[in-house]
Parts: C-alpha cells; sequence; structure tokens
C-alpha cells in the first residue's frame, strides 16, 4: 500500500516537472498526451490557483493508475496524435451549438409569424379614448371612447319625428342614427380633424321609403257600387253602395322630412297630405251595368241518385259573391261529398275502375262551371280533364274535380265583383256568371275541339265463368279506344274570328275488353251458379275518385301518352298548369276496366259547344249552339 502510494506522488512530481518545462505551450492553450495520457488544457495549467493544480495532479494521478489496469492504450510509450480526440469533441459541439441556435431562431421566427396578424387586427380597435381635440357639433368628445361620443351625440339630436293624419299617427325611423355611426367610424377609424357637422344630405331614397310606407298603411282604393252578397230568400244579389278611397300624397311627405332634415327639426310633426278619391259609379249605376256576362248548360242522365248530386252541388256555388283579386276553389265552397249533406252514391271512376261513389256526377257541376267563367273572360287557375272521355260535354272540354285530390279553380280578374248563379232542373245543370261585362263590347270566347285520333283499347282482362268449357272464351264487354284531342280558344269580334289559338291537348283512356273463360277444371250447370254482378258504366265521365291524366304540350299526337293540361291565363291566353301552382298526378293505364255495354261513340261536333252524344240526343251547349237555360241572376227564375 505504501508503494502504491509513494508510486503515485513520484509520478505527480514527474508530471508537474514537465508541465513547468512546458510553461509556454500551456499558455498557448495547446494539449498533448505522453504515452497515451491525457493532460489537462493549457488554461487549466496556467492557472495560478494552487486548487487547480492540486486539481490536476490528482485527474493524472487517476490516469496513471487507469493506465497500469489498462496498458494497451499506451503500449510501448507510443504517443497518440496530439489532441485528436479533443477536436473531435469540439467539432461536434460547435455543431450542436449551431443547430440549437437554428432552432431557436425558427421557433421565434415561426412565433413572430402566428402573431402578426393579432397585432394588425388589435390596430383596427379603437382608441379607448379620443386624445386629439374634436368638437361635433359644439360637442366636445375629446377624451371620450366612442360608445360613450355616441351616447352624448345622440342626446344632442333626440329622434321623435311622427307622420300624421286625423288620428292616425306614423313614427318615423331614426334617419340621423346611420349617419351619427358612420360620422363616428371616419373620427375613431382615421385621422380626426377638429371640427365636425352631422351631414344629413343625401337621405332622399331613404326618406322616399319612409313615406311609401305611410302609403301603404293609410291608402284605400275607392269602390263603386257593386253586388256584395246574396239574399237566399229572396234568390237575388244584394247591392253596396260606392265607397271613397283616399291616397297620400307621397311626393310631399317625402319633401316635407327632408325639409325638416335639413333644419335639423328631428321632433317634428308632420301633417301627412292625404287626397280623395271618388268612384267611378256608385250602387244606382252598377245596379244598371251588371247582367248576366256569360251561361253554359249541360245535359244529365235520368239516374236519380246523380241529379241528387248535381243539384246538391249547384246549390252549393248559386249566389257566391268573389271580390276583385279573389280565387274560388270548387273543392273549398262546395265541400266534401256526404250522406250527411244529401249525396247519393253513384257512378264514378276511382282508378280506372267503376264504383259507386257519394257524390258520382259533380264533375259535370265543375265542367258547366268551368265552360262558363271562360266564356265569361275569367281566368282559370286550376283544371284538369277526366281520365275517360265525358258524354255530357266535348272531350277537352270538362274539368274533373275529387275533394282531396283534383279541383277547378278560377280568379277574378275583373274590377268588380262577379256572382255565380247555379241550378238543376228537368235533367240540365245551367251555371251563369253575373257582373259588368270583362270583355270588350262584341268580343267572345268560345273553345272549339277536335279529335286528332284515336288509340287502341287497353289490354283485355278476363273473368271466370264456370259454366265455360275448358278452353272457350266468351266477349262479356268489347271494350272502346281511347282518343286524343286539341282543345282551341276561339276569340271573336263583332262575329269576325280574330284567333284560334291551341289552348290545351288531352288524352283519354280506353276501356279494356272483358273475356269470360273458365280455367278451373271444373264445369257447372248455369243453374248450379249465382249470376255475375252486372258492373254498370256510368253515362259521365267521371266523379270523385278519378286519377286525372297529365301529358307534354310538346307531344306529338300519334304518342299515346296523355297530353298537358294547360290553363286560361288572362284574356284567353294559356299557361302550363305548373304556373297555376299545381302539379297533376300520374298513374299507370288500369289493367281492368269491366264493362257490360258497348263502347259509346265519340260525340260528333255540331258547333263549338254543341256536343250530341251517342244516343243521338242533343244537349245544350254554350254559345252557338243547343238551347241555354240562363237563370236570371235578379229573380232566381230560369229565362227563356
Amino acid at each position: 500500500m505504501y508503494d502504491n502510494d509513494r508510486g503515485h506522488r513520484a509520478v505527480g512530481q514527474s508530471r508537474a516537472k514537465n508541465s513547468r518545462s512546458r510553461s509556454s505551450s500551456a499558455r498557448t492553450g495547446s494539449t498533448s498526451s505522453r504515452g497515451g495520457y491525457a493532460r489537462s488544457s493549457g488554461s487549466a495549467r496556467s492557472s495560478t490557483h494552487s486548487g487547480a493544480r492540486a486539481g490536476g495532479s490528482a485527474y493524472r494521478s487517476t490516469a496513471s493508475t487507469h493506465r497500469k489496469h489498462h496498458p494497451s492504450h499506451g503500449h510501448g510509450g507510443r504517443r497518440s496524435p496530439r489532441g485528436g480526440g479533443s477536436w473531435w469533441l469540439v467539432l461536434i459541439g460547435l455543431v450542436a451549438i449551431v443547430a440549437v441556435i437554428a432552432i431557436i431562431a425558427g421557433i421565434k421566427g415561426k412565433q413572430a409569424a402566428e402573431t402578426e396578424p393579432e397585432s394588425i387586427e388589435e390596430t383596427t380597435e379603437p382608441p379607448t379614448e379620443l386624445q386629439k381635440k374634436v368638437m361635433v357639433d359644439g360637442v366636445d368628445i375629446t377624451g371620450m371612447s366612442r360608445d360613450v361620443a355616441r351616447s352624448e351625440l345622440l342626446k344632442e339630436y333626440p329622434w321623435s319625428m311622427q307622420v300624421t293624419h286625423g288620428e292616425e299617427v306614423y313614427e318615423v325611423a331614426n334617419l340621423v342614427e346611420q349617419r351619427l355611426n358612420t360620422l363616428l367610424d371616419e373620427i375613431y377609424f382615421g385621422e380626426p380633424k377638429e371640427s365636425y357637422t352631422l351631414d344629413l344630405s343625401g337621405l332622399e331614397e331613404a326618406v322616399a321609403a319612409q313615406a311609401a310606407a305611410v302609403a301603404q298603411l293609410w291608402d284605400k282604393a275607392a269602390k263603386n257600387g257593386s253586388i256584395s252578397e246574396f239574399d237566399k230568400s229572396a234568390g237575388t244579389f244584394v247591392f253596396a253602395g260606392e265607397e271613397v278611397g283616399q291616397a297620400v300624397d307621397q311626393e310631399k311627405l317625402t319633401q316635407d322630412i327632408l325639409d325638416a332634415l335639413d333644419k335639423k327639426d328631428f321632433d317634428a310633426v308632420i301633417q301627412a297630405s292625404v287626397e280623395e278619391i271618388q268612384p267611378e259609379f256608385g250602387e244606382s249605376t252598377a245596379k244598371e251595368k251588371y247582367k248576366t256576362i256569360s251561361t253554359f248548360s249541360t245535359k244529365t242522365t235520368a239516374n236519380k241518385d246523380r241529379n241528387t248530386n248535381v243539384r246538391l252541388a249547384c246549390e252549393a256555388i248559386n249566389g257566391y259573391v268573389l271580390k276583385p283579386g279573389e280565387e274560388f276553389s270548387f273543392n273549398d265552397v262546395v265541400g266534401k261529398r256526404t250522406e250527411e249533406k244529401g249525396y247519393k252514391a253513384a257512378g264514378a271512376y276511382s282508378n280506372g275502375e267503376v264504383v259507386q261513389e257519394i257524390g258520382g256526377g259533380v264533375c259535370q257541376v265543375s265542367t258547366t262551371l268551368y265552360n262558363t267563367v271562360l266564356r265569361a273572360g275569367l281566368k282559370t287557375t286550376v283544371r284538369r280533364s277526366h281520365t275517360y272521355e265525358p258524354s255530357y260535354v266535348t272531350p277537352g272540354q270538362d274539368a274533373t274535380v275529387s275533394f282531396g285530390g283534383p279541383d277547378y279553380k278560377f280568379m277574378n280578374n275583373s274590377d268588380t265583383a262577379i256572382g255565380i248563379r247555379a241550378s238543376y232542373a228537368d235533367q240540365v245543370c245551367t251555371v251563369a256568371i253575373y257582373g259588368i261585362p270583362i270583355l270588350e263590347e262584341g268580343v267572345k270566347y268560345d273553345l272549339k275541339s277536335t279529335k286528332l285520333k284515336d288509340t287502341d283499347p287497353p289490354a283485355p282482362t278476363y273473368e271466370e265463368d264456370l259454366t265455360l268449357q275448358p278452353g272457350i272464351e266468351k266477349i262479356k264487354s268489347n271494350g272502346s279506344g281511347g282518343s286524343y284531342w286539341e282543345t282551341r280558344l276561339i276569340i271573336t269580334k263583332d262575329g269576325e274570328e280574330v284567333s284560334k289559338d291551341v289552348d290545351h291537348n288531352t288524352s283519354y283512356k280506353g276501356h279494356a275488353p272483358v273475356i269470360l273463360r273458365n280455367t278451373s277444371g271444373v264445369v257447372m250447370l248455369p243453374e248450379e251458379t249465382s249470376a255475375p254482378e252486372e258492373t254498370v258504366v256510368p253515362s259521365e265521365g267521371a266523379a270523385d275518385g278519378i286519377v286525372p291524366t297529365q301529358g307534354s304540350t310538346s307531344q306529338d299526337p300519334s304518342e299515346s301518352s296523355p297530353a298537358n293540361i294547360r290553363e286560361q291565363g288572362p284574356g284567353g291566353a294559356t299557361v302550363p298548369s305548373s304556373a297555376a301552382g299545381n302539379t297533376a298526378p300520374t298513374t299507370a293505364a288500369p289493367t281492368a276496366a269491366p264493362t257490360t255495354a258497348p263502347a259509346t261513340a265519340a260525340p260528333v261536333i255540331d258547333a263549338p259547344g254543341n256536343a250530341i252524344g251517342g244516343g243521338g240526343e242533343a244537349g245544350p251547349g254554350g254559345p252557338g249552339g243547343g238551347d241555354m237555360i240562363a237563370p236570371n241572376p235578379l229573380t232566381g227564375a230560369d229565362a227563356p
């Protein structure tokens, strides 16, 4: 143990001598190693602190001991390259330092970029207080925030402007407040000047809008004398006297408000100038002007229950008064056809099949009304044709209805109220329009329908008949084909044709033939079977429960799909039914429509509005054909 310590001291003394002999090298910071021993840096050796030298000796002592335990590190006293290991460490340290500096610089740059928009937004915020001395119309807002300045200035411009007419008062919207907001934005977000005056020029448009709002509230159209209601007990329309209208002078009111703004008289009370509007004629003149302006009649069947339905529907619309601009809805006015109201079950088409329907036959009333409305010059807004050809009117001139389904609607596009008269008597349905003539004197509207083509019957349907031998078929009903019709609006003046434009096209379906056969394999005697219930085809085209047809007006007549129904527009013009806000449902052709009666021949068109049915009995028509029964709107009695 002693020898080992002494050896260590000897080595330390020897190292110290070598260190002193190379002091100049130590001062230059060079390093060297002998026999693999690492030497301390020159700065460490040049230190005058005795503790540092002692520490260096201790380090070398430890290194010497370490060399003794690992002789291969310094074998043979060979010297490693001068300071080679330290230079690599220094180089690696420098690279690491540079990398750290670059990373820090990148992070700071990114943070600066991210925070830059926020700094821009902060610059847009108005200052808390206005530092520069600023006066607005004598009010000093220096040192005020924008909100405080706004409150103070609103006190300077109190707003309570009103427009009056009699006891009616209109509060004019505050036109100063918006301008004040604009002015404050200029002051607080820009370079403020020392003095400002609130500018109220350029408000003409805003003021005119206020005057229009006043007129909308107080204007009232003058009313001419006209019918107002229907006295059912007397069977006559009741007339109402004329009413004087009024109109606000908007131009003068606009100027009065602008003058008050120019004077900054924000609490002004302005008296509106309102002019009286006199009606064109009074009650006595109206009684002279009103008359039956159109009428149309159709022939019903001998079916008692069906005629009851026609009568009830006529009673429902009879005496109805429609004011200018109002729309009439057949389903709304007639309401749901129920047994409680007295409606009976009668033949009707439901999804292509003949059924007994409560209220069957009321379509004849809506069809008669449609023809009357068109000839009066009123505007039809919603109309649908039947699925199958009607027999009580020329095909193409029908209007089907079904409560909760298709409806017939028209609008009173005249300047005065109109009244509807409707009646049923002796198998005749008649509808008339009572009012002041809408069309020019001498001008008449009419419809003319032409069949363009026949279409094939649907595929036959089959019924089982156990009295037939297997393989034998018997025709129960021949069925009938469909048809495609074009309907034109004929306008004449003093008897001369003015136009005959296509109003709409209509496609009607045919009835499927019914064939009896026996596929059961069992044959029975006739007396062993009960007679099948006969299904009778109603004489009307359809009634409640039918599904309307639909198609396209651009469709070629050779196509089998239905034509699009178009609605009559003002003056007889037509618009697609979609323009009237109604979309027609579609349905596939029925697979079966059993019938025991042969197909009824298409009506022969004798004259516009006059159709002769397959039975050969002429039915009343519109103008130019058939006898018409026109009810007297004042007495309720049938006129000749």
